[in-house]
């Protein structure tokens, strides 16, 4: 997937995000939508600086990065459960 494609795939996420969260009469959409992907990112990031000591960790790809932006921790969570089983 080229780097626009990513660009737009982000781009349209934070979207939806901001969306849901002027729904939910958040009073900054945009900011809370931008947090929830920085979170997610981060829990992919605490699971493989901790792989050391726990064993578990979730390979870095495209996918793995998207699904952690998009899901967010339960996204994360889901990767893990997936790496842990397969």
């Amino acid at each position: 997937m080229p780097v626009w494609g990513i660009g737009i795939v982000l781009l349209f996420t934070l979207l939806v995000f901001a969306v849901v969260h002027f729904a939910a009469k958040n009073k900054r959409p945009f900011k809370r939508a931008f947090i929830s992907m920085c979170i997610g990112l981060g829990a992919l990031v605490l699971i493989n600086l901790s792989s050391g000591f726990t064993g578990v960790k979730i390979p870095v790809s495209l996918l793995s990065v998207l699904v952690s932006v998009i899901g967010g921790v339960p996204g994360v969570t889901l990767l893990m459960f997936l790496d842990l089983f397969f």
